[in-house]
C-alpha cells in the first residue's frame, strides 16, 4: 500500500508541526485498530508495512521534516510531566520500556473488557535517540535504575512519585504498590524480549505472541489495577523499536558506509559527518541530548553476527512514536 494522495499533498503542504500532527494520526489509526482474526501476527505484520509508506516518506522526500522533530511533536516526557502536574494527587504513570504502536490493540480491548475507561488514547514522541537513557534523563532521572526503591530523588519532573524499577513477572510487581497515592512504575518489558529475540531470525513473530500472552494476562491487569485503586493512571512507553528483519537491504554503495558507521545499531554518537547523498541514507543532527548520526529510515545491512531482527534508536516512526493511554477505573479516580 502507498500513501494515500490526499494525505502525500497534506504532508507537503502542512506546517512542520501539522505535518508531524498527521504521521503520527495516521500512524496511530493504522496500528490501533482492533484485531481481525484469532491470529493478529498478520495484522501486525500488514500495519508494519504499511506504516513503512511513511518512513519511505520521510526518508526521501520529507526527511527535512526530522530537523523540526523535537520542536514540533509533542514528546512523551513533556506529555508525563505536564499531566502529573495538572492532576492533584492520586496519580500513577505506568512505563513499559520499548512499548511501541503495535501493541495498542491489546491495552485498549483489554481496557474496556475489564471495566476501565479510556480518557486519551494517543500516540506521543520518543526522545532522539529513541532510547532508554534519554528518556529517563528528558523525565530528570539520571538514569532508570535510579527509580529503583524510590530512590529517585527530589529533582525530577514528577514531584511526590514514589517510584519503582523492576523485571520481575507481574504478580509480584503487584506487590511493590503500597497506598502512596502518587506512583511511577518502570517495567523492563518488552524491551528485554526485543533484545532477546533480536538474533532469532523471526524476532517479530516471537514478541508478537509474547506481547499477546503478556496483555492479555491476569497477573497484568492486577498490576494494572492496583496502580489504578484511587488513581488515574497513564500507561506509556520511553521509545518503540523497528521491526528490522522487515526492512529492505541498503545497497552494496550504501552497505559498507552504514556497516562501518553504526555496525548493527540504528545511532552513532561520532563526530563525524553524515554521507554525502541526497536523498540521505543518514543525517546528523544536534539534539537535546547532544549531537548524533541517525540511520534515515528502513534499511539493513550485513554486519558482524547479522542485523539484529529488532532494534531501536533510528529514524523510524515506530521507533520514536509510543502510546499515552491515560485509563482509571469506572467510579474511580
Amino acid at each position: 500500500m502507498t500513501l494515500s494522495r490526499d494525505l502525500l499533498r497534506q504532508l507537503q503542504s502542512q506546517s512542520p508541526a501539522l505535518a508531524w500532527a498527521t504521521i503520527f494520526k495516521h500512524a496511530w489509526d493504522v496500528c490501533a485498530a482492533p484485531f481481525g482474526g484469532a491470529r493478529p501476527e498478520s495484522d501486525v505484520v500488514r500495519r508494519d508495512r504499511e506504516v513503512a509508506d511513511l518512513d519511505l516518506f520521510l526518508a526521501t522526500a520529507g526527511w527535512d521534516l526530522w530537523g523540526s522533530y523535537e520542536s514540533s511533536v509533542p514528546r512523551t516526557s513533556d506529555a508525563l510531566a505536564h499531566w502529573w502536574t495538572t492532576r492533584g494527587s492520586g496519580r500513577a504513570i505506568l512505563i513499559l520500556d520499548g512499548l511501541s504502536l503495535r501493541e495498542i490493540p491489546w491495552i485498549l480491548s483489554q481496557a474496556e473488557a475489564r471495566g476501565f475507561v479510556v480518557h486519551e488514547a494517543r500516540a506521543t514522541g520518543a526522545e532522539l535517540p529513541a532510547e532508554t537513557t534519554p528518556f529517563a534523563k528528558a523525565m530528570g532521572f539520571a538514569q532508570r535504575s535510579a527509580l529503583g526503591a524510590n530512590g529517585a530523588g527530589a529533582g525530577h519532573r514528577l514531584p511526590g512519585a514514589r517510584t519503582e524499577v523492576s523485571n520481575l513477572p507481574w504478580e509480584d510487581c503487584s506487590r511493590f504498590i503500597g497506598a502512596e497515592p502518587d506512583w511511577l512504575f518502570w517495567h523492563d518489558w518488552p524491551d528485554r524480549d526485543v533484545h532477546d529475540f533480536a538474533d532469532a531470525g523471526e524476532g517479530l513473530r516471537l514478541l508478537i505472541q509474547k506481547a499477546s500472552d503478556q496483555l492479555q494476562s491476569e497477573s497484568f491487569w492486577r498490576l494494572v489495577e492496583r496502580l489504578a485503586e484511587g488513581r488515574r493512571l497513564v500507561l506509556t512507553s520511553d521509545h518503540g523499536y523497528a521491526a528490522s528483519e522487515l526492512f529492505p537491504d541498503a545497497g552494496a554503495d550504501h552497505a559498507e558506509y552504514l556497516k562501518r558507521t553504526y555496525k548493527s545499531r540504528r545511532w552513532s554518537d561520532s563526530s563525524q559527518e553524515r554521507a554525502a547523498m541526497v536523498p540521505p541514507i543518514d543525517l546528523s543532527m544536534q539534539t537535546h541530548h547532544g549531537h548524533y548520526l541517525f540511520v534515515n529510515g528502513r534499511r539493513k545491512w550485513r554486519s558482524a553476527g547479522g542485523y539484529p531482527t529488532l532494534t531501536h534508536g533510528g529514524l523510524s516512526v515506530l521507533e520514536v512514536a509510543v502510546p499515552f493511554i491515560e485509563l482509571s477505573k469506572k467510579g474511580g479516580a
